[in-house]
């Protein structure tokens, strides 16, 4: 069966995360987006295991859905995850690592759950951190259960992943060493992609995921995985440690320019530098004098083995793709979290079906029939390719042009009581 699933998200307990982030509202948004899968994030924290086990129904299968919702008509499948964070030393260096778990029943997390308060307070965040090395965590996991599957976090940020510039590892066996015969995946992360991944011989016989990490309802499958396998949570988990294909046909990218650590840069000095430009000033900003951050295009030239362009064996092909709520704000000139967004894009939804109906599926001609001009070129650019971006730095999200500021000026825009119609275009 085919179906899209983003597995790495937040709940309400996490740190800088919109209250509405509970298990009925992401229902709700996964079905306008097109998730059919979605990870429930947080299991670890105790008030949210305690929603996830009050509000949710096992299918038999590993996956859940609401309980209010009948088993043959569900909105949304939920699979059990969670995010760690590991703050250890090794190696004479401090190190900082996130890590993804993915558990088969409510029964399994509940002993995670135990076994980890003994390291540390699970409820002071959504995301826990404890001081032992990452590769116990994998070893304690899955003595709890081997079906659970663990999956390095946004591999290649620089401040808490596997490989980042400041706190990460050169390679996956430095990491995991003896555990590293269970890391079957990691997650590329908003600021890269697989092709910056496929750089690297040593991850050919990694599966590459990428998720949203949404932090509100808005941003899921701001990057998502497309499978076609078996509807359960034994289905997705043999996808990815088997690296199938057949199994997991795409992942769904943002540019990865947009991540807000792709380059490098000081983001209090507006210094942005390409890796390039980095190593001609020695990694020193050129305004304050000290150590700019060093961003993910950098770290992946520096551990790289192969030139751009590579397609090693066993790929997984990725579609890059832009937000429709951001098209949406592109054409009508404004932010994407406007009113004026919101309204277009729930009409546009109401038509469509789903965002990633309209973003990968619909053939011009039929989002003719129900899209406005302006937005329907913009669409377009994207499937193509035809963009301009501003890449990210130093926690700043890099800037997607779509039109240049001419051409949306062709586009003529009226308000007409409550109705924002297109009168023109170019």
């Amino acid at each position: 069966m085919k179906f899209i699933a983003d597995l790495h998200i937040h709940s309400k307990y996490s740190r800088a995360t919109s209250r509405d982030m509970e298990v009925e509202t992401l229902s709700l948004w996964a079905k306008r987006k097109g998730i059919q899968v979605l990870g429930t994030g947080d299991f670890t924290h105790p008030l949210y295991f305690l929603d996830l086990k009050n509000k949710l129904r096992p299918l038999g299968n590993g996956l859940y859905i609401l309980k209010s919702e009948k088993e043959d008509s569900p909105s949304t499948y939920f699979m059990l995850t969670g995010e760690v964070s590991n703050m250890f030393t090794q190696g004479g260096k401090a190190r900082r690592i996130h890590t993804l778990i993915f558990a088969p029943s409510l029964e399994i997390v509940e002993k995670i759950n135990s076994k980890l308060s003994k390291f540390g307070k699970i409820s002071s965040d959504g995301r826990p951190i404890f001081g032992f090395p990452v590769k116990d965590l994998v070893k304690m996991v899955l003595d709890i259960s081997p079906d659970c599957l663990l999956v390095p976090a946004h591999a290649w940020t620089p401040w808490f992943s596997v490989f980042g510039a400041n706190s990460g590892f050169d390679s996956l066996p430095e990491c995991f060493e003896e555990e590293t015969k269970n890391i079957f995946a990691i997650e590329t992360g908003l600021s890269s992609d697989p092709e910056m991944n496929w750089r690297l011989s040593s991850l050919d016989d990694i599966t590459l995921i990428s998720n949203s990490d949404a932090h509100s309802p808005a941003r899921l499958g701001r990057e998502a995985n497309i499978f076609n396998c078996e509807l359960s949570y034994r289905g997705i988990a043999r996808a990815i440690r088997e690296k199938d294909p057949h199994q997991l046909l795409y992942t769904i990218e943002f540019f990865p320019e947009e991540g807000k650590y792709h380059f490098d840069g000081h983001r209090q000095c507006q210094v942005l530098f390409s890796p390039e430009e980095t190593r001609k000033h020695k990694s020193i900003c050129p305004v304050c004098g000290k150590k700019l951050t060093l961003g993910v295009m950098y770290r992946v030239e520096e551990l790289a083995d192969r030139p751009p362009g590579t397609f090693p064996p066993k790929a997984i092909p990725a579609l890059h793709m832009v937000p429709l709520d951001e098209i949406i704000g592109e054409a009508l000139g404004v932010s994407p979290n406007s009113a004026a967004v919101e309204k277009e894009y729930l009409q546009l939804i109401a038509q469509g079906g789903t965002e990633f109906n309209i973003l990968l599926e619909l053939a011009p001609e039929e989002l003719a029939s129900f899209t406005p001009p302006l937005i329907l070129e913009g669409i377009l650019r994207v499937r193509e390719g035809r963009l301009q971006i501003t890449p990210g730095y130093d926690g700043v999200f890099g800037k997607i042009q779509i039109f240049s500021p001419s051409e949306r000026e062709k586009g003529v825009f009226r308000e007409e009581g409550r109705e924002l119609q297109q009168m023109k275009l170019f």
